[in-house]
């Protein structure tokens, strides 16, 4: 395995640390708070710098299975992030919205399939 993909396969471990923590917060209080604004933002960080180092270090095509799991949920993620952030500016930190509220919980489980994909793929590699 080459460095770009070791430093990817680290990274993407913190992003899910980090998107995890954000979704706990985000169900737990029902509420866009600051810390949970930072671990999102963190998350989608970690999430576009593993997803760069993972490309420069793989010798595919980036159109496998994964690559269009893990791009639409990089983009679903861009999205929910933005939104997420939308929100926490116009309201600060009143309860969330329920369709906001469905659509991280939908951002997030897709992101959570595109990551146990990938492991799934190197595990079986």
């Amino acid at each position: 395995m080459n460095i770009f993909l070791i430093w990817g396969t680290r990274v993407v471990v913190l992003a899910l640390i980090s998107y995890s923590l954000s979704f706990l917060r985000l169900n737990k209080n029902r509420r866009v708070e600051i810390k949970a604004l930072a671990f999102q933002s963190l998350g989608l960080l970690l999430d576009i710098s593993s997803t760069s180092l993972m490309i420069l270090g793989s010798r595919n095509t980036p159109f496998t299975l994964h690559g269009i799991f893990g791009y639409s949920a990089l983009l679903i993620m861009i999205v929910d992030t933005t939104m997420v952030w939308h929100f926490y500016l116009r309201h600060r930190e009143k309860s969330i919205s329920q369709n906001l509220h469905r659509f991280a919980r939908v951002a997030y489980l897709w992101w959570i399939i595109a990551f146990l994909l990938g492991l799934l793929l190197v595990i079986i590699a």
